[in-house]
């Protein structure tokens, strides 16, 4: 076993570290929206069991299986997972843990720099007098890099840079530099949420106007907490809860990973584990879902949010809503919110770093100042076609498949091999080991058999995703021989583009077919870039095996 050159400073910093690393953008943007989309309080219980049946698990298997690695000196996926299961092309599962991390962090450091660029159009009251179509169009005008209308010649691009750099700054300083940010950010984060989740909780009707008479803060609330039993058995909302389950606590990442790697051998995982979840779990369910649909509902109504409920809300929405407290509260209240975005997403986009970093490192050899600049730099190259060509679909083509397919993939077949081939009595020995908690014994039943099947169920569920996401009905069409009628969505039409030809079939405008076949083009380039990069990745785990052998420390 190696010697750790580095390690967490306290206790604290490790949860709230590992905290950041799950709260991020997705439980104040994706959350609340996802609820709205999926029947509100309907969506709230299932949401709570895949938490507990797979969210949970999957916590304790990724923070067992980081530390399991780092007693052996490794501290990324691809030798942790070859440190519990023995075979050469296993450690190429783990290849997951870094790729996703480098491609998510190119497009996600991009809506870091829109909540850096929102603070300061708060502070400075670029916002003062918009209607709400101004500050719609005024994210419009952003986001359209060759005709930019936000004042600052190609200010996206100029954000997103800053945004890198800062954090590739931090990274450079190593698991003490991301503590500092963890101790100081988390504080700020709940802080500012706080504040805003007050708003939320007393603006009841006093936001009411005479488009919207009836508008009623509590509506927003009533809805997101009042359970609709009928939408519980709609396969839908299930898949829709446990999807979110992945993207609020960064499983399936390799991060956790990562940072568990630097504990010793007999510190505790299970309290952290679950002190980590549940405070993710506090940020999203309580302070989530206590400001944008609340604010939105009492201003605008609920009939609206409902109608409109979406990512763009945050930015398209709320800097308009701040606008009816006055211009000075409009300015504190656009600092405190996308102040506390930033600090969600840095405290994320950190994380994504140190996979890479300690893979290099142990490897390679690479310092701190090496590992965090060569990530900066591939994130930047990664990026920037996110930037320039967001409106041609690249940005969500990298988040459909680093940011979705990618982590469902490399959680099911890491709980496969945990609970399968690693075995789960060695794992359950891990978990337990230093335990300062009692692991409540049915967590072994379900890390072995529930977590996985759910896995597999939505995995599948991607790949075969049925028309219009009807679940109920595809499955009685199927059941009564009526066949499976699959979605654009579904992962096997969206590798051929079947909604985009799909569009350029039914175009006549020779100008509309023309710039749907660029967007295409665009994606294609944005997945070979994504291919690539997994590629690379993959030849560089292939590269460290053969010096490890040539130096004595490779397993077969």
């Amino acid at each position: 076993m190696s010697t750790k050159s580095e390690s967490w400073g306290s206790r604290v910093g490790l949860i709230l570290a590992m905290a950041g690393n799950a709260v991020g953008l997705g439980n104040f943007l994706r959350f609340p929206v996802q609820a709205v989309q999926n029947g509100g309080g309907a969506f709230i219980i299932p949401y709570l069991v895949c938490f507990l049946v797979m969210g949970i698990p999957l916590l304790y298997i990724e923070w067992s299986s980081g530390r399991f690695g780092g007693k052996f000196g490794n501290h990324s996926t691809p030798y942790i997972l070859d440190s519990m299961v023995k075979g050469r092309i296993l450690k190429y599962i783990g290849v997951f843990g870094i790729f996703t991390n480098i491609a998510v962090a190119a497009y996600y450091c991009y809506i870091e720099s829109w909540t850096m660029s929102y603070v300061y159009h708060s502070v400075t009251g670029t916002f003062n007098g918009m209607s709400q179509a101004d500050v719609a169009n005024f994210f419009n005008g952003y986001v359209d890099v060759a005709h930019s209308t936000t004042g600052i010649p190609y200010e996206a691009v100029v954000f997103y840079i800053v945004c890198l750099l800062l954090n590739t700054f931090i990274l450079s300083k190593g698991l003490g530099g991301i503590e500092k940010v963890a101790k100081i950010g988390m504080p700020l984060l709940i802080f500012f949420g706080a504040i805003l989740a007050v708003r939320g909780l007393t603006l009841g009707t006093s936001g009411a106007s005479d488009i919207f008479p009836d508008a009623n803060a509590w509506d927003g609330l009533n809805f997101l907490w009042t359970p609709q039993y009928e939408s519980i058995l709609d396969l839908k909302v299930w898949m829709a809860a446990a999807g979110q389950i992945f993207f609020t606590l960064s499983v399936g990442m390799g991060t956790i990973h990562c940072y568990a790697s630097y504990l010793k051998s007999k510190d505790d995982i299970a309290l952290n584990a679950v002190s980590a979840g549940f405070m993710n779990e506090f940020v999203e369910v309580v302070l989530g879902s206590l400001i944008v649909i609340p604010i939105a509902a009492g201003y605008l109504g609920l009939d609206w949010v409902i109608q409109n409920a979406g990512f763009g809300m945050a930015f398209q929405t709320m800097p308009y809503l701040f606008q009816q407290w006055g211009s000075t509260l409009a300015i504190f209240a656009g600092l405190f919110w996308f102040g506390l975005l930033f600090f969600a997403g840095i405290t994320s986009s950190l994380a994504m770093g140190t996979p890479w970093m300690g893979f290099m490192k142990d490897e390679f050899g690479w310092g701190k100042n090496k590992g965090a600049w060569s990530f900066g730099l591939m994130a930047l190259i990664l990026g920037l076609p996110t930037v320039i060509f967001f409106q041609e679909g690249v940005f969500d083509e990298y988040d459909y498949w680093a940011g979705t397919v990618s982590l469902v993939v490399f959680a099911m077949l890491e709980t496969i091999l945990f609970s399968w081939i690693f075995g789960m009595n060695k794992g359950w020995k891990e978990i337990t080991s230093g335990a300062d908690i009692r692991v409540p014994n049915v967590y072994k039943f379900i890390i072995k058999f529930i977590t996985p099947i759910m896995l597999i169920i939505i995995f599948l569920g991607s790949l075969f995703k049925p028309l219009n996401n009807d679940w109920s009905g595809n499955v009685s069409s199927f059941f009564s021989g009526n066949g499976w009628a699959l979605d654009n969505g579904s992962i096997i039409k969206t590798i051929f583009h079947a909604g985009i030809k799909e569009q350029i079939a039914a175009a006549t405008d020779p100008t509309i077919i023309a710039g749907l076949e660029d967007k295409m083009f665009y994606l294609n380039i944005a997945r070979l870039l994504l291919v690539g990069l997994f590629v690379f990745i993959s030849l560089l785990v292939y590269l460290a095996f053969q010096k490890r052998r040539r130096e004595g420390r490779a397993t077969l």
